[in-house]
């Protein structure tokens, strides 16, 4: 058997495979996982890292999770695929649509099951126009979403999200597509005498009327930005937008990709602001990573009116209701309410946040730290009295990230934000050496 070096492989790699954010030069270093385990993951050459990110804020349960590997296994066994288009089922995407709805925000009962976060997206803008046209509103097809917001990169997400880099090569943008700023506290400016919150929920009511809200269909928003920069909203910012969007006949919509199912500390992210969304959409942590499967789900009352249309949907994947995803997401579930991974979330979440405070809030060059459960940014900046950048050909986020590889700690940076998600699993030893390695990190790149 022939064992090959990590850097072996990546040069491998290189001769024919195509990555995400694909670039020949940042991935001359990269590096190959081989085996996980908790938290923990291994390169081919056998150093360990803990894994900051949870791979893309997914794996919530950490590697090694037997009974999602035996769930597909068993799956794969007995049912591999079947079509899940209308006429055809499995008893796996049935049972999981019925937990679902046992465990969603009260009014979303209907649900339709993708590959990932990106096809939920763009489910969502196909399922708001569809709806809108049944309701004699044809011209209300816009989607209004925020500056930071990540909603995914399929050429529709890609429109909706907020992060301009993810833009240049692709376009022209469809036409449709509309940005606001985000409530960012540690950035965005109040006019006097108005909260934060309250002034940058009323930015979504501006935009409704500069683009007439006979044409808005829906905004989308994660309840706390994740690949943005891990930015939490103020408490009043959420109660404020569901007031506008009910006011102009606007589909609130929660992107839960991230947030949902535990990752927060509550079980879906508008949880912590006693807010109901219209339509919803989720991936990653329902099944922790190992199985593709993502979705949507959507109220009773935009339910009622497709089915008393007596008119199709005509929206499709080949994989909606994959019955190995759907049986890894059953046991996902299971995992989730056994291990009480929300409270989990709350209480390791508490803990993370307070140590970086305490080792990083009093470093110059530290600006910002904040989070929500297990979701953490720290933002670094080149003066803290004013909150001014450092350039960006300075790269210093990325140094950091790389100060931490060494030592290491691998996750991810927006700019010179450094965001953290580890898997809920996590035990408090790993999370305070997570705290060290950063603090370490950034006082080798700036002192």
């Amino acid at each position: 058997m022939n064992v090959f070096t990590n850097q072996q492989l990546i040069q491998q790699d290189t001769e024919h495979l195509i990555h995400p954010l694909h670039h020949q030069g940042m991935h001359s270093n990269g590096l190959v996982w081989v085996r996980g385990k908790g938290a923990i993951l291994e390169d081919a050459d056998g150093k360990e890292y803990l894994d900051g990110l949870a791979g893309l804020w997914n794996n919530t349960a950490g590697h090694g999770q037997q009974t999602l590997v035996d769930a597909a296994s068993q799956q794969m066994a007995t049912l591999p695929y079947a079509s899940g288009y209308t006429g055809s089922t499995n008893p796996k995407a049935i049972e999981l649509a019925e937990r679902l709805s046992e465990m969603m925000y009260p009014k979303i009962n209907h649900f339709f099951f993708t590959s990932g976060g990106g096809e939920s997206s763009d489910s969502n803008f196909k399922m708001a126009r569809y709806y809108w046209k049944l309701k004699g509103k044809p011209e209300k097809t816009k989607v209004i979403s925020r500056q930071w917001g990540y909603h995914g990169v399929t050429l529709a997400a890609m429109c909706a999200t907020g992060i301009s880099s993810y833009w240049p090569m692709f376009e022209p943008r469809i036409p449709g597509f509309v940005h606001i700023p985000s409530p960012y506290p540690y950035r965005y400016q109040a006019p006097e005498g108005v909260s934060q919150g309250i002034a940058a929920a009323n930015e979504l009511e501006q935009a409704i009327l500069r683009e007439g809200p006979e044409t808005v269909a829906m905004f989308l928003a994660e309840p706390v930005q994740g690949a943005g920069g891990v930015i939490v909203p103020q408490d009043d910012y959420f109660p404020r937008i569901r007031e506008i969007c009910d006011q102009y006949e606007v589909l609130l919509v929660a992107d839960e990709v991230i947030t949902g199912f535990g990752r927060t500390g509550t079980l879906f992210g508008l949880q912590h602001w006693g807010i109901e969304p219209d339509m919803i959409q989720f991936a990653k942590a329902i099944t922790s990573g190992y199985f593709p499967l993502g979705g949507i789900g959507i109220s009773d009352e935009i339910h009622q009116t497709m089915t008393d249309s007596g008119t199709p949907w005509m929206h499709a994947y080949t994989y909606s209701s994959h019955p190995v995803g759907c049986a890894v997401a059953l046991a996902m579930l299971d995992l989730i309410e056994k291990e009480d991974f929300p409270t989990q979330a709350r209480e390791k979440g508490a803990r993370l946040l307070k140590n970086l405070k305490e080792a990083l809030e009093d470093h110059p060059n530290v600006g910002d730290v904040r989070g929500l459960g297990m979701m953490c940014g720290i933002e670094i900046v080149k003066d803290k009295a004013t909150g001014e950048e450092f350039d960006a050909s300075e790269k210093i986020g990325p140094k950091v990230h790389q100060a931490g590889v060494e030592r290491g700690l691998f996750s991810r940076v927006r700019g010179d934000v450094y965001c953290l998600a580890p898997p809920i699993i996590t035990t408090e030893a790993q999370l305070d050496q997570i705290v060290e390695i950063l603090k370490d990190s950034i006082t080798e790149v700036l002192g």
